[in-house]
């Protein structure tokens, strides 16, 4: 299984996948999206990975299944039979089930538009705007069974202005998502890293 064989798990419109399939082709990340897999016939993310050429693009319909374990574990066995070694989840809107998780521990990486531990949840950008902190942006982070809670892998800050909205200062935030997941990805293959407790320590190339 190589390290930059990659699946991504998407709901919405796909904009992270977007800037991280456009690194991987510019040669910028050294990532190699085999899969991606939708839970909605309708995402945007989808005719994204047709468009760029990736190998297996699923729409997977959790209706088809008695329950989100087994929706999960559908799931879980199209990402092993095509190969992945990590999970990245770009706008996945549902909550994985333990499972899950566990099946793939210590292989799943998500976004959140909020400097974790504040701000997890369905709306950090809206609930950071409401707290009056000075300070947002983004995290990356591996996924574990609290929502929102694993270990930190990186962040980036952008400043809350006086007159933001919750949609300009998304906006912001979402331009340091695109910068700031294919890095990371890069550096999550080129390097790699170990846990020490909560820690992520970056090993050094």
């Amino acid at each position: 299984m190589s390290a930059q064989v990659i699946a991504v798990m998407a709901s919405g419109k796909g904009s992270n996948l977007h800037v991280i399939l456009a690194a991987a082709g510019a040669g910028h990340c050294p990532v190699d999206v085999r899969l991606v897999i939708s839970d909605r016939a309708d995402a945007k993310a989808l005719d994204i990975a047709r468009t760029a050429g990736v190998a297996q693009v699923m729409y997977i319909n959790p209706k088809d299944y008695a329950d989100r374990a087994a929706f999960d574990t559908a799931c879980a066995d199209a990402i092993e039979a095509a190969g992945c070694r990590w999970i990245v989840l770009a706008g996945y809107m549902r909550i994985l089930s333990s499972a899950f998780v566990q099946r793939f521990s210590g292989r799943i990486i998500n976004i959140h538009p909020a400097l974790l531990p504040a701000f997890a949840g369905a709306d950090g950008v809206a609930d950071a705007l409401a707290y009056g902190v000075k300070l947002a942006g983004c995290t990356v982070h591996l996924v574990d069974e609290v929502l929102d809670g694993g270990p930190i892998l990186a962040q980036a800050a952008v400043p809350v202005h006086d007159d933001d909205t919750r949609d300009s200062l998304h906006m912001r935030i979402q331009a340091e998502e695109h910068r700031l997941y294919p890095a990371t990805l890069k550096r999550m293959v080129e390097e790699g890293f170990t846990l020490a407790g909560r820690r992520v320590i970056w090993n050094r190339i």
